[in-house]
């Protein structure tokens, strides 16, 4: 295994970092936060949608930003499950997860190499209670600018 595949490895085992708004709350913009350890979306998304899974129940498809991350696979196999990874060219900052047919939920994504604090804001902003603010707007407002991939 080279130090790059140990490092995906690594990453893939741990927890994600990731915020849901409390069962029951008022409607609010973003479903939830998360915020990835890294752009290489085969280490960082089985952890998310395992729990997500464990939450909301199965996941179908996952709308991200290409521009985000390193490589963009059109469907990765998780948990036994094909769920498909629809990219899209804008930067919006959020993930749209569709459970079932017409059950979406959007999130806040946070960069991976965001300010643990300010990260650890947005994340509260995103999931409180009537929260209207869009992701860019969260970001900004903890002092995050998104940075284009390395």
């Amino acid at each position: 295994m080279s130090a790059v595949d140990d490092r995906s490895f690594f990453l893939s085992s741990l927890p994600p970092r990731l915020s849901l708004a409390p069962t029951g709350a008022d409607p609010a913009l973003l479903d939830g936060a998360w915020w990835p350890r890294s752009r290489d979306i085969a280490s960082q998304l089985p952890p998310l949608i395992d729990a997500l899974v464990a939450r909301l129940g199965p996941v179908a498809r996952v709308g991200l930003d290409a521009s985000a991350w390193d490589d963009t696979p059109g469907h990765l196999v998780i948990g036994g499950r094909t769920v498909r990874i629809d990219w899209s060219a804008v930067d919006d900052s959020t993930m749209i997860v569709t459970r079932g047919d017409q059950d979406h939920f959007s999130f806040l994504v946070i960069p991976p190499q965001a300010d643990a604090a300010a990260a650890r804001a947005a994340m509260a902003m995103a999931v409180q209670d009537g929260n209207c603010t869009p992701a860019e707007q969260t970001l900004m407002g903890v002092g995050i600018i998104p940075a284009s991939p390395s």
